[in-house]
């Protein structure tokens, strides 16, 4: 029987806590190791996870097969760089790097040292999404006019963290903005030309916390919105296309689930209750039908890293797509501080 691969991770916060630790376990790894400055927090869950006090010796470790960075994103570049260096595999929580040039350095050092470098970009397993991918696979909505996705929360005091702070890589774009650029990316591909307003709404704001992106393709447009001023009401989706339309309220539900303690896999893992609606077009009044939503599963993504390593199989999310992500990201950063749309140029 093959060892499980060993796993270290680098910081313990709110992301490695709820997400990177259950579903790095969830998945049949190991959790080896953890960086950081508070081993009574880390042995509270996990009481058999050696704790260091810096990441230099995570990577002097060689028993350690796969580093995951869920650190503050101004910090993912320059661990990521030295785990590779170190010749380990690496996952980099969202955002990937500060900037796409940060991000093509680390795809082009993966390559050089033949490690697995995967971006966790998880909600592409989101039960909501995978519901309208499926419908948009399947044509049920004909071809996609307009894709609007908000990503709202209601916190109208600025929290003094480094997420809200003026620091590089703070602000809601940098937050949320990767899920939905993602998202998008992975339904319609690169868009034509970016378009943003990029705004600081609450009282004391020091970083971006509301954001309207218009993503412009051919024959469609992708609306992206964040914002920290939404007490409720909006959509999670708005899809039209020529045939039909589909709405869906409300977050996928695992986020909630990890943070009440559930386990990744429990009963009901996955599971969003509230249905989405479809409207198929008609000549009066559209026919309604409650959809069911489709399980999401975050798992998919820490086996998916898994069986890459071990097996040799397709990295669930390569370094190249999440590059394009960032793309987008720092393009619509400066579109908002230009007041204008700007093209999109991949590289080559």
């Amino acid at each position: 029987m093959t060892a499980p691969l060993r796993v270290a991770l680098l910081g313990y916060g709110y992301a490695s806590k709820t997400f990177h630790a259950p579903l790095i376990v969830a998945t049949g790894m190991q959790l080896a190791a953890v960086q950081s400055s508070s081993a009574a927090k880390v042995h509270a869950d996990w009481p058999d996870a050696v704790v260091h006090a810096d990441a230099a010796a995570v990577f002097a470790d060689p028993a350690i097969n796969l580093v995951v960075i869920a650190t503050p994103n101004d910090t993912h570049y320059p661990l990521a760089h030295a785990a590779l260096l170190a010749g380990k595999h690496v996952v980099v929580d969202k955002p990937f790097t500060l900037t796409v040039a940060e991000a093509r350095k680390l795809d082009a050092l993966a390559a050089t040292q033949q490690r697995v470098l995967s971006v966790f970009h998880n909600r592409r397993w989101d039960a909501d999404f995978l519901t309208i991918k499926a419908l948009i696979e399947a044509g049920a909505l004909g071809e996609v006019a307009q894709f609007e996705s908000h990503f709202d929360r209601f916190r109208p005091e600025v929290r003094q963290r480094w997420r809200e702070g003026a620091g590089p890589g703070a602000g809601l774009w940098y937050d949320l903005g990767p899920h939905i650029i993602d998202q998008a990316l992975q339904l319609f591909g690169p868009p034509l030309a970016v378009f943003a307003d990029l705004a600081q709404r609450r009282s004391g704001a020091q970083s971006v916390d509301d954001a309207h992106v218009l993503l412009r393709y051919a024959n469609r447009r992708v609306v992206l919105s964040a914002s920290m001023l939404v007490a409720g009401g909006s959509p999670r989706f708005v899809v039209h296309g020529a045939q039909a339309s589909f709405i869906k309220y409300g977050l996928d539900t695992q986020e909630d689930m990890l943070k009440a303690g559930a386990r990744p896999g429990c009963t009901g893992w996955g599971h969003d209750t509230r249905h989405g609606e479809l409207l198929i077009g008609t000549a009066g009044e559209p026919e309604r039908q409650a959809l069911p939503t489709l399980p999401g599963d975050y798992r998919q993504y820490y086996a998916g890293v898994r069986d890459a390593i071990s097996q040799g199989t397709a990295n669930p999310v390569p370094a190249h797509q999440a590059i394009m992500v960032m793309e987008v990201l720092e393009l619509a950063m400066r579109s908002g501080e230009a007041r204008q749309e700007l093209a999109y140029i991949p590289a080559n």
